[in-house]
């Protein structure tokens, strides 16, 4: 069962915080029991326990209570079930101190002490028919000592007081948020050390198995236990048109199979090539070796179709097969900026295949042509236009799905989702459909780009289902809308992030009104990621997303922007409000017979513990509706248009010395330098690592001479552009009170501090407590002109009226963001 729409609006009012850590012995999430259990009933709902082992827990009571007499089972009954049923509490880890797979796990949860003494006053011999724990059975005649041994650490986790904490309760099995609505997930590590790994595809044959394409030309196997075949399944490198300049958007680009490869083994690859002094785009065919089904017949390749591209940026590169068994190509406008060719521009000329959609029927291509035309394709009549066009007016679709969906309704199954890059203001998310128009190069997002191409009422362009502005991220990664079987509470919800900005979003339809609500995805703060193998950082640059066999989501991203560096990693995504119960998932691979050596998967990345810190104040998104006016008001693009991103990459390279490497694989043969462009698909820097430069927790003595009143730093965050304020008064480090504290209060703090804008004033210490320091300022007040804090109106100096709860913070930017 899904997470209810009407609980999806109220995410940004959630303040859960990830304050609490739902657990279960196994050390996996909690789960809603496909069958109502008929023993520990509280936990019927949401818990840890099926019915098989609610039936268990009743075998194991009645055992022990068949020791007590009609009296001793009157008076302890209700505590024993109580204490037995404690595992299948969602706090079943915690209670029998077994979040850690090191350390020994309590035969008996953990207890309160007052509802501790009152069992050891009642019912203290039962205990002997519950546990083999000497160490406690031996305490039995000291209540104190018996009650001390049973008790948390985490006192907070005791039973029963933590059926009435609000904390803990709060929200229990929803999906993870904090107070701004970003949605809390974690990340599984799958795959590592890949070049631009920019597709991830299954071949729907039973077997589990995933196959990666890196940018180079190379395509490796993965089995389902994650290791990886070290010979690769594809190898064109020789023929793949790349090179190892920052942001080449040439290259291999796109692979799928045939929807019945499992009969007759043909895959479809998409890549640049050179020929002569042309480049061109080549959809090629291939079938897998007789001898080794992870392995391609290189020989047996077909060219299904080239096209020549202009310039050497807007290759597009999405191949899918739709429900309807037909092949579909996605083709970008032809590159450079602003689609300057013809009148209109190639998106909008259907006479081209560049900025298009294409639709082919590659079936039983074994003889005769090798494709054919749909009957039912939209333009097969249009003499003006070629008859491969399923839709047009896109600007540079990449990565696109087909949504599988509901997995019991069925609703949502076959729309066609897109990400459009955009130009300098806006990137869109599409629902693509057969014949229709979808703007560019008239519109850009919701917004008009070339203003009398936008205003032809003959236009009748779709507009998108969500856009957003350059100041949320410079280029959109489509996703998937998740319709997997272990994370219910994801279904439905449309998964995707930007490549530049390295942000993960979501969308979520309002089945009434066909709105699509905005949210953004953050990694787990706190214990929400502190489950075995699961991390919550990643790899700034997305690249792409992806579906395994089962349904479940991955993406793929990087650290460099080369095509020869190997940074690229994929990562599962992963919820921990919420699993599916214990065996639904399950799944038999079909085994897999292998010739070549295998390399095990080793995991390099870690779980980043952070201390509690304050969202992000994140720019708001309206949503959008699928039902579209023409005169929709939709986000206001900032004064001046950004760069294209390209151009600021290199820029923040040449910055930054380019963090060069050395290649792991020999070049390919061709590494022309490309023709100028203006957007594209790699980059670099690692995002989510950065150190804290702020000293959190220092003495609040100064030592340095070169301090001077009035100094600023900030603490107790990740990050350097955010943090409780401390200043530095007299040879002493003391926070700030937030009685009137403001963005103008704040923004002399940014200044200070070399930032230009001041994103939030944050308050109600929402950056932690300095307890080891002095309150030095209260009631601040500033006209956002001051050098220091000190030039503004404040009380005497260390004289307050509040508390470290209310310690002040900032939240800085070099960007300004303004509300949309």
């Amino acid at each position: 069962m899904a997470l209810p729409w009407a609980a999806w609006l109220l995410l940004p009012a959630l303040l859960h915080q990830a304050l609490s850590h739902p657990q279960c012995l196994d050390y996996k999430p909690p789960f809603r029991p496909p069958q109502e259990l008929t023993f520990c009933v509280q936990y019927k709902d949401f818990g840890c326990c099926d019915s098989s082992r609610d039936r268990e827990i009743m075998d194991t009571f009645y055992r022990v209570m068949g020791h007590l007499d009609e009296a001793g089972y009157e008076l302890c009954a209700a505590h024993v079930q109580d204490i037995l049923c404690q595992e299948c509490s969602p706090y079943a880890a915690h209670l029998f101190d077994a979040e850690d797979s090191n350390t020994p796990m309590r035969s008996v949860a953990g207890l309160c002490e007052d509802y501790c003494s009152d069992v050891w006053k009642k019912c203290r011999s039962v205990f002997r028919y519950m546990t083999s724990d000497k160490d406690l059975l031996a305490l039995e005649g000291n209540m104190a000592k018996f009650c001390r041994h049973l008790a948390l650490d985490d006192v907070d986790y005791c039973f029963p007081h933590l059926l009435v904490n609000t904390k803990l309760n709060q929200n229990l099995g929803l999906v993870t948020a904090d107070s701004e609505g970003c949605l809390q997930l974690c990340l599984e590590e799958v795959a590592n050390g890949l070049q631009n790994p920019v597709a991830m595809v299954h071949a729907n044959d039973g077997t589990h198995r995933f196959f990666v394409a890196e940018q180079v030309g190379l395509v490796w196997t993965y089995l389902p236990d994650r290791s990886r075949l070290e010979k690769p399944f594809l190898n064109i490198s020789q023929a793949v048109l790349t090179s190892t300049w920052e942001g080449d958007e040439r290259g291999f680009l796109g692979i799928v199979f045939h929807p019945n490869f499992k009969h007759n083994g043909k895959v479809y690859v998409y890549y640049s090539v050179e020929i002569g002094f042309d480049e061109i785009i080549r959809i090629s065919e291939f079938r897998v070796s007789s001898h080794d089904m992870n392995a391609v017949n290189h020989s047996s390749e077909r060219i299904i179709l080239e096209v020549e591209e202009p310039a050497s940026n807007h290759n597009g590169g999405e191949l899918l097969f739709g429900d309807d068994g037909y092949l579909y190509i996605f083709i970008g406008d032809g590159g450079m900026a602003g689609d300057p060719f013809g009148k209109f521009g190639n998106a909008q000329n259907k006479s081209t295949l560049l900025g298009k959609v294409l639709r082919i029927d590659v079936n039983h291509n074994n003889h005769g042509p090798l494709y054919r035309i749909p009957p039912d394709n939209p333009f097969v009549n249009d003499p003006s236009a070629r008859p491969e066009v399923y839709a047009y007016g896109v600007r540079n679709m990449w990565r696109c799905s087909f949504d599988r969906g509901d997995i019991h309704t069925k609703e949502g199954k076959g729309r066609l989702f897109c990400g459009d890059v955009g130009q300098n203001k806006f990137e869109e998310v599409d629902i693509v459909e057969k014949g229709k128009n979808y703007g560019w190069r008239a519109r850009e997002g919701f917004s008009c780009y070339d203003k009398k191409l936008c205003a032809n009422s003959s236009l009748d362009d779709v507009l998108p289902i969500f856009a957003y502005p350059h100041k949320l991220g410079k280029s959109v990664t489509g996703g998937y809308v998740y319709r997997g079987c272990e994370y219910p509470n994801l279904n439905g919800l449309y998964i995707f992030g930007d490549f530049m900005s390295g942000r993960l979003m979501a969308l979520k339809e309002d089945p009434n009104t066909g709105e699509w609500q905005y949210h953004e995805i953050c990694m787990g703060m706190g214990q929400t990621c502190m489950f075995p193998g699961l991390i919550n950082n990643y790899y700034q640059y997305i690249i792409s997303f992806a579906e395994d066999e089962a349904g479940e989501l991955y993406f793929m991203s990087t650290g460099i922007p080369s095509a020869t560096s190997p940074t690229g990693v994929v990562y599962k995504i992963i919820d921990t409000s919420r699993r599916a119960p214990p065996g639904k998932c399950r799944f038999h691979p079909i085994p897999v017979k292998t010739k070549s050596a295998t390399v095990p998967f080793v995991p390099k990345e870690k779980l980043i513990i952070k201390t509690k810190t304050a969202p992000t104040k994140r720019p708001k998104v309206k949503p959008t509706s699928k039902t579209s006016a023409r005169n929709r008001v939709t986000a206001q693009p900032p004064a001046n248009p950004t760069p294209d991103w390209v151009e600021q990459l290199l820029k923040l390279i040449q910055g930054t010395g380019g963090n060069q490497k050395t290649s792991t694989t020999a070049r390919p043969a061709t590494t022309r330098v490309p023709k100028p462009k203006k957007s594209g698909k790699s980059s670099e820097r690692r995002g989510h690592r950065r150190k804290n430069k702020a000293q959190s927790g220092a003495d609040s003595k100064a030592t340095s001479t070169e301090l001077h009143n009035g100094a600023v730093r900030l603490a107790n965050s990740q990050r350097a552009d955010r943090g409780r304020v401390e200043i530095y008064i007299s040879g002493e480090w003391g926070t700030v009170c937030d009685d009137l504290w403001n963005t103008k209060t704040a923004s002399v703090v940014c200044r200070q501090l070399g930032f230009q804008y001041v994103i939030k004033a944050a308050k109600q210490g929402e950056f932690g407590e300095g307890r080891n320091l002095r309150i030095l300022l209260d009631d601040v007040e500033c006209t956002g002109k001051e050098k220091t804090l000190l030039d503004c109106k404040h009380k005497e100096i260390g004289k307050h009226n509040c508390n470290h709860q209310e310690d002040a913070g900032v939240i800085c930017s070099h960007i300004e963001y303004t509300e949309s």
